[in-house]
């Protein structure tokens, strides 16, 4: 990416959403305004206790999605019941944030989201109560990087949007103000 690159959304954000978002929200200081802060997507890899090739292909999937290398995350504590060991490899996760952030959001919401099979809308309770939202996906071949010959194993993951909002109903409207489609609330469209 060059300096001068700006991405898509994050102008859209800065010229039509802010002013409207603070106008909405009744804030005197556009500092106000909830902003995204970072995006956290963890894909659970439980059958690499198994075999391992399952988690190089998570790592390989995730990195083609994010466009960053992601951090393999390990058991804190063994579990008999699961055959789990302290320290062993059972996910992957990676946290964007700047201008990748902001490319992700927009490639979701834009591409991805749409991709879904039989999808009526976002859950808008899925908040965390201090206006962090989480989205689960079944299936990463909702991304177009990824290339349908190449996946070892059909694998969901979670998507944490962080933003700076003080309640879920500031997130909701930062959400819905980026684009993303919840059941019940409708889109508000923007030209980009």
């Amino acid at each position: 990416m060059s300096e001068s690159y700006v991405p898509r959304l994050k102008v859209r954000f800065r010229e039509t959403v802010l002013p409207r978002l603070q106008q909405e929200l009744g804030l005197a200081n556009p500092m106000q305004v909830p902003r995204l802060a970072k995006v956290v997507i963890n894909m659970g890899v439980g059958d690499s206790l198994k075999d391992g090739r399952m988690l190089e292909a998570a790592v390989g999937d995730l990195e083609i999605i994010t466009g960053q290398k992601p951090v393999v995350t390990r058991a804190r504590k063994s579990i008999a019941g699961f055959k789990l060991r302290e320290g062993m490899a059972i996910g992957v996760k990676v946290t964007l944030r700047g201008d990748r952030m902001w490319e992700f959001i927009d490639r979701l919401v834009a591409i991805a989201i749409p991709r879904i099979r039989d999808f009526r809308g976002l859950n808008p309770s899925a908040f965390d109560g201090h206006g962090n939202y989480t989205l689960g996906l079944t299936e990463q071949l909702i991304f177009p990087e990824i290339d349908y010959d190449k996946v070892v194993k059909v694998r969901g993951m979670d998507i944490t949007v962080g933003t700076t909002a003080r309640n879920d109903e500031e997130g909701r409207a930062l959400l819905v103000a980026l684009g993303f489609p919840f059941e019940g609330i409708p889109v508000v469209t923007a030209a980009s």
